[in-house]
């Protein structure tokens, strides 16, 4: 397993610290369940500054992480820095689409965190977070990091805030017996699809997606 290191993050904040002249503000975000079938989409958020001690040890991706060892990490993660976590609703992926679902995802994430960051790092190639379509608000400059869980331990952290929550969430719902999602969280398992295939869509599917076992008009 690889392990998620600190160096871009480090040198970006005695980059931005020495143009700012005080101690820059960095907030690493990650998503979790983009490609689920049901329940809402989740955002993490991490925030550090050039005065934030080093990281947990252990982080990574949380998807190559064990659930025990996301577990384990998420008071450590509280304890060095802030974060939230967010959500995008089933209802605004449904009528507005998944870019939609991730912003207010993303707002909500960043509206828990303390200070406003000088920059958002976002794992992947696709800012989500950015213009002026559904939000009218001053958001921090934002700068995409491809394979970001690896080369950020903030954008790793996020990544397990947010899975651990949206997890524990999906087994709450109502419905995650009869569509298994303690176990598939929302994604296209063969249980999963084989109840959609008996009961239909449940009212936490994302019904706006073409629902594997469901009847389309």
């Amino acid at each position: 397993m690889i392990l998620a290191t600190s160096e871009l993050e480090q040198s970006l904040l005695t980059e931005m610290s020495a143009e700012l002249g005080r101690p820059a503000i960095l907030v690493g975000m990650d998503e979790v369940g983009r490609g689920a079938l049901a329940g809402p989409v989740a955002v993490g958020a991490v925030l550090i500054t050039s005065e934030t001690p080093p990281p947990p040890v252990g982080l990574a991706d949380s998807k190559v992480l064990s659930h025990k060892a996301r577990e384990a990490l998420v008071s450590p993660i509280r304890a060095w820095a802030p974060g939230g976590v967010g959500y995008g609703s089933v209802d605004t992926i449904n009528s507005r689409g998944i870019k939609a679902g991730l912003k207010e995802a993303g707002m909500a994430a960043l509206a828990q965190l303390p200070r406003k960051p000088d920059l958002v790092l976002l794992d992947g190639s696709f800012n989500w977070l950015s213009g002026p379509d559904l939000f009218d608000t001053d958001l921090p400059p934002v700068r995409t990091i491809v394979k970001g869980d690896l080369q950020c331990t903030i954008i790793a952290a996020a990544s397990i805030l947010a899975k651990v929550e949206r997890d524990g969430l999906m087994a709450r719902l109502d419905g995650s017996d009869s569509y298994s999602w303690k176990s598939n969280k929302g994604y296209a398992s063969p249980a999963h699809v084989d109840a959609l295939a008996q009961l239909g869509a449940h009212r936490h599917h994302r019904t706006a997606w073409h629902l594997p076992g469901v009847t389309h008009e």
